[in-house]
């Protein structure tokens, strides 16, 4: 691979076909899609989507390289493939966490390298921390511990808002001026209000607030501007189940992260920070850090949140790169199938 590249995506691998799917019954009414692709003899490593909600695209295969990892991918309950979509009865991080490890058994996985950005570390860090014998290392991007202080940033008007009115006001408009002092509730209210029209603006508009920030933070020749939003569908059900865990601290205790970051004494890790990104600031990234001794942090002058950043798809390949060791022998030729 030519890392000298300056786009985002020759720095990742070439796109990859998987070669096994399916969906796994976890329990409480949901079913959990997964699918595997490149070697199934190389090193395991488990994809963790963002969100919540937003569930795995096929790039998300493309951050490993196919000849030395089995790369695992799944869609975490009620999001993308998952069924049923959107749901939001017993889905919480506790839940996310369960569904991990029994994908990992049903895999006949013994330990896992785990890979997550935003919402995505934040669930591979609470998996690590509850199952440091099953991870083999971590790589992380824009990390988000789910503090007081970030929630604040994002979703009142003393953070991010303050800064970036009009963003802040797009995600506002559709609710009422006398419900903007509990946004999240509200936001929450009117997702469910029953009227279709009102829950997709809604929906919208929760999605175009994380992608205004993500807009304001730099701008590269590389960086694409605008957003491809889902269908109304996908987009209700990701905007519903990312207000629920907002609304709910994101069932985190307050610095829980941080306070087990201990439990990760035998777990390596790779922590890249855009020190541009206004979704997840450096700040939790620096304290994550410092908790956890074993972690290596990259902080990434021109970047912001997004993986795309070419700097940033740079920094995160060598990570995969550094913890990937030879398979015992090469894949058949027909699961490396590139598309």
């Amino acid at each position: 691979m030519d890392t000298k590249r300056t786009h985002a995506w020759q720095s990742m691998y070439p796109p990859l076909q998987s070669h096994a799917h399916d969906w796994l019954d976890v329990g409480d009414g949901h079913q959990v899609y997964w699918e595997e692709c490149g070697n199934p003899l190389g090193q395991p490593a488990l994809f963790v989507h963002g969100g919540p909600g937003a569930g795995c695209t096929t790039d998300d295969r493309r951050w490993f390289d196919p000849r030395r990892y089995r790369i695992v991918l799944f869609d975490q309950r009620g999001a993308g493939r998952s069924r049923p979509c959107g749901r939001l009865i017993a889905n919480d991080t506790e839940h996310l966490v369960r569904d991990m490890e029994t994908l990992r058994r049903h895999l006949q996985i013994e330990r896992w390298l785990l890979f997550g950005g935003s919402w995505g570390a934040t669930l591979a860090l609470a998996y690590a921390q509850c199952q440091p014998e099953r991870t083999q290392a971590l790589v992380l991007r824009g990390v988000f511990t789910a503090a007081s202080s970030e929630r604040r940033w994002l979703y009142t008007d003393q953070g991010a808002a303050a800064l970036y009115p009009e963003a802040w006001q797009r995600l506002t408009l559709p609710i009422e001026a006398s419900q903007c002092t509990d946004v999240l509730s509200a936001l929450a209210k009117q997702l469910h209000c029953g009227d279709a029209a009102t829950e997709q603006a809604v929906a919208r508009a929760w999605m175009q607030w994380e992608q205004d920030l993500m807009e304001l933070e730099v701008q590269t020749p590389q960086k694409p501007t605008g957003q491809r939003f889902p269908d109304d569908g996908t987009a209700l059900a990701m905007a519903r189940i990312g207000v629920h865990f907002a609304c709910h601290a994101f069932f985190l205790e307050e610095g829980q992260l941080l306070v087990q970051a201990a439990r990760l004494r035998s777990v390596p890790g790779v922590i890249a920070q855009g020190e541009r990104d206004l979704v997840t600031p450096p700040a939790a990234a620096l304290a994550l850090h410092r908790a956890w001794p074993h972690s290596r942090l990259h902080l990434i002058e021109a970047a912001g949140h997004a993986s795309s950043h070419p700097a940033m798809a740079q920094q995160l390949i060598a990570a995969t790169d550094h913890f990937g060791a030879p398979a015992r022998r090469s894949a058949p030729r027909h699961k490396l199938t590139t598309v």
